[in-house]
């Protein structure tokens, strides 16, 4: 049996191997399906979630922790009566979106679906419910505002992961041939992968455009409609996009020379300076759909992650020539010449990535906490790890070239580089789910979203009904609303308000809460409250000069 044949074998072996570790990847990091992760959050609305108005408003408005785009028909209000409320079209002006409302609404619970296009392209979706005069029976909603279909969910990712590959096998490829490869060894297996990587980009690019229809709407992947793609293409997301497309295309014509050795001379250097352009540009397409735009430094989150992307495919690309076509069919006096200068563009490539790395995790994770205790803290965690063991196994290959040990036995350099490309090829696993998963301080925001809320109680006796609205229900300044009903809930005059807030388990005696009396039923204040816990708020309204009532409860301040 031949040595090539031997060779060869164990090639294959590794590429079996490395397909079933990134399978397992896949399965681990994916999973099962679940819902949706949101990268934005619902802060606040107005009205308020849970709370009853006395009269139907004009309007309701959404406020999330970050800016979104809307989707057509995917934003309703629905009647106690089930009937739609909303009336025109809703409109969206950066993190804050207006549904108009028709006048007149009847007395009841009133229900708001909603789901939209955060910043980074992912559909956020939710509904609140408020009531007018009193409660009622709940509407049904006809919006599904928060699956994904399994099968989008999966393949979006694995979309991602083939671009990375796809941007791996050109740009690499393409600087090699462009300063490196020995004129007298053939451009076609170079050739060919450089193709492989313009179809891997474009293919992962169309798929990207078919699949955000259904991952924004919520249907499957086959029930996309015309007027869903067309809204795709006509988002921030479909402009990037059709961008991508058109940058790869013109890539595409400028690379044949190159590919083929027939460019020379100043044409060449034009062809080579334009390619230079269109690579730029192409890398920067990534970071403007995805988590760097929804940063709070998005210009600089933008730039980071396009230096990020081009060391890490000017790294493995160039590694995959070095192992696939250099070691094996360059001579020693060659290796003599790229290995060293290879080892230099390695080190920089490197640097670049690690730099970048630091500060894309110092903006996107923010904390400790978001560090330890978040999906995209851990596998940051991960990523860091992995990234570890290939800069060890970097530095040894760096340390053979030194040693002019790789020139002399280019099969010693062969093994280590396929160790490299093994252990990045799981990196890039772990970088394509973390783009899917909101990022750690998207998460805190959310979980913050989620925390700061309002409060609302009912307190009741045989003459009266007060609800009680505390925001956000969290420790320092809160709003206290409180409204008077008679038990048909209809609204009850009140001459005089009085209200305290006591938290006994901390040992905090009542603080009285300065109330403004703005309407015949309705006053308002203002507390501090110092700490979390189960407060107790009494209320005394006074109705007439001998007529008062005194009512408590307990509402949980976080």
């Amino acid at each position: 049996m031949s040595a090539m044949t031997v060779d060869r074998r164990r090639v294959c072996r590794g590429l079996v191997a490395l397909a079933g570790l990134l399978i397992g990847l896949f399965a681990v990091l994916l999973g099962p399906a679940a819902p949706a992760s949101a990268h934005a959050a619902l802060a606040t609305s107005d009205p308020a979630s849970g709370t009853i108005v006395p009269d139907a408003p004009n309007k309701i408005t959404l406020r999330f922790t970050e800016s979104v785009q809307l989707l057509n028909g995917k934003i309703q209000v629905l009647a106690p009566d089930g009937s739609r409320a909303d009336q025109g079209e809703p409109t969206a002006e950066g993190s804050t979106v207006t549904i108009p409302l028709r006048s007149g609404g009847g007395r009841g619970t009133y229900l708001v679906s909603y789901r939209v296009i955060s910043a980074d392209s992912h559909p956020v979706g939710g509904s609140l419910t408020f009531s007018v005069g009193a409660a009622s029976a709940t509407p049904s909603a006809t919006i599904d505002d928060e699956t994904v279909d399994p099968v989008v969910r999966v393949l979006i990712p694995i979309g991602k992961y083939l671009g990375y590959a796809g941007l791996v096998f050109l740009v690499g490829p393409v600087l090699v041939l462009a300063l490196l490869w020995p004129h007298r060894l053939s451009r076609r297996g170079p050739g060919r992968l450089v193709w492989t990587g313009i179809g891997l980009v474009a293919g992962s690019t169309l798929l990207a455009l078919w699949l955000q229809a259904p991952y924004s709407t919520g249907s499957g992947l086959f029930d996309v409609r015309v007027g869903d793609l067309r809204d795709v293409l006509g988002s921030t997301f479909g402009a990037v996009m059709l961008v991508r497309l058109g940058v790869i295309c013109a890539a595409a014509l400028l690379l044949r020379p190159l590919l083929k050795g027939s460019g020379n001379g100043s044409d060449s250097k034009t062809d080579l300076a334009l390619l230079g352009v269109l690579g730029v540009a192409a890398l920067a397409t990534w970071p403007l759909t995805g988590h760097p735009t929804a940063s709070p430094v998005a210009g600089v989150s933008v730039v980071v992650d396009a230096i990020h992307l081009a060391a890490m495919a000017v790294w493995l690309g160039g590694l995959v020539m070095l192992v696939a076509f250099l070691l094996p069919k360059a001579d020693e006096r060659e290796l003599g010449a790229i290995l060293p200068i290879w080892s230099r563009w390695a080190a920089t490539a490197v640097a670049a990535l690690i730099v970048a790395g630091v500060v894309q995790a110092l903006i996107e994770v923010s904390s400790l906490d978001g560090l330890f205790f978040t999906t995209y803290g851990r596998l940051i965690l991960v990523k860091v790890g992995l990234a570890a063991i290939v800069l060890g196994v970097a530095w040894y290959s760096r340390r053979l070239v030194r040693s002019k040990a790789a020139e002399e036995r280019p099969s010693g350099l062969r093994r280590v580089v396929w160790a490299e490309l093994a252990v990045t090829a799981v990196v890039l696993g772990v970088t394509s789910a973390l783009v899917q998963i909101p990022p750690a301080r998207s998460a805190e925001a959310s979980q913050t979203a989620g925390a700061s809320t309002t409060v609302t109680k009912t307190l009741t006796n045989d003459k009266m009904a007060v609800q009680i609205d505390v925001f956000p229900a969290t420790v320092g300044n809160n709003s206290i609303h409180l409204y008077a009903y008679t038990p048909d809930n209809k609204p009850l005059t009140v001459v005089e308000w009085s209200a305290t807030a006591a938290l006994p388990s901390k040992g905090i005696e009542p603080i009285e809460i300065p109330l403004l009396r703005i309407t015949d039923f309705h006053a308002v204040g203002d507390i501090a409250l110092p700490a979390a816990g189960e407060w107790t708020f009494k209320v005394t309204a006074r109705t007439s000069d001998i007529d008062q009532s005194t009512l408590s409860t307990t509402a949980t301040i976080n």
